[in-house]
């Protein structure tokens, strides 16, 4: 039995335009979503009021298969809880779209102390891009807030590599590799006012092989700042990436073995 007001807001996700409130959804609709698609966890965050965030709606609309099977996600949700109530927002990736993904990621992008959803959505006539949702002020709907453009081509991809201040100026900024099969291009976009500008690109890193449900390394701090952990395009090496004066740069952190090697780099061990 439920204490706390459960509801929710079903939104659609135009690929162009953003979303279009729709009507509210029935308690049943809200947070009793069914499981998730394979490869796609509840994420959760310490870090209240959006303290959850999970992929819904198993489908099989875009067969690219890239995370190993032809099953992406139809939709979103968060969880909103302020201590006072319980909200289940949900977005619908839309006509012609799925969440492409291995699971949405949830960070604090603008200091407001509540979290945005990171995610990636693709499109079936143009690709894959990395889009943000959240509230954007206080009373607001959860809502698309900033996107990157799409890739341009069917059945091309990207992975993230995570979300923070890569450059100590108080903005975050988010990493991806595009295509880490193909263009090997690590991408940097700094989020500031609810948009998303590129700062830095630079070829020659992965993160991601076709078929693996999970994408690895990250962003770690060991006590120097951020920094990304990537593989070499050619999986040779397994490199340290940071971002100052809008240029990356990089260091060599030794062979790569395997994908262990790069988590166990995330770890700070000597």
């Amino acid at each position: 039995m439920r204490s706390a007001l459960l509801c929710c807001v079903l939104l659609f996700a135009d690929p162009a335009a953003g979303q279009v409130l729709d009507d509210a959804r029935g308690l049943e609709d809200g947070c009793d979503r069914p499981a998730p698609p394979p490869f796609s966890k509840v994420v959760t965050s310490e870090q209240g009021p959006v303290v959850s965030t999970r992929y819904f709606g198993a489908t099989k609309a875009y067969a690219h298969g890239v995370l190993g099977d032809a099953i992406e996600a139809s939709g979103l949700l968060v969880r909103y809880d302020d201590g006072a109530r319980v909200i289940c927002d949900t977005v619908l990736a839309g006509p012609d779209r799925v969440f492409e993904d291995t699971e949405p990621r949830l960070a604090d992008l603008d200091g407001d102390g509540v979290n945005e959803v990171i995610a990636v959505a693709s499109h079936i006539h143009q690709g894959a891009r990395l889009e943000i949702y959240g509230y954007p002020k206080l009373g607001e709907d959860f809502q698309l807030i900033a996107y990157t453009p799409y890739i341009g081509t069917s059945f091309r991809w990207l992975a993230p590599v995570g979300a923070a201040d890569l450059d100590g100026d108080g903005h975050v900024e988010i990493a991806y590799i595009d295509r880490p099969h193909l263009a090997k291009t690590l991408r940097i976009w700094r989020f500031r006012n609810n948009a998303l500008t590129e700062v830095a690109a630079q070829q020659g890193y992965s993160n991601h092989k076709i078929g693996w449900p999970y994408i690895v390394g990250g962003i770690r701090d060991c006590g120097a700042g951020p920094e990304m952990i990537l593989a070499t395009g050619n999986w040779s090496r397994i490199m340290a990436a940071r971002l100052q004066d809008g240029a990356v740069f990089t260091r060599d952190l030794g062979n790569f073995w395997n994908a262990e090697g790069l988590n166990d780099a995330m770890l700070c061990r000597p």
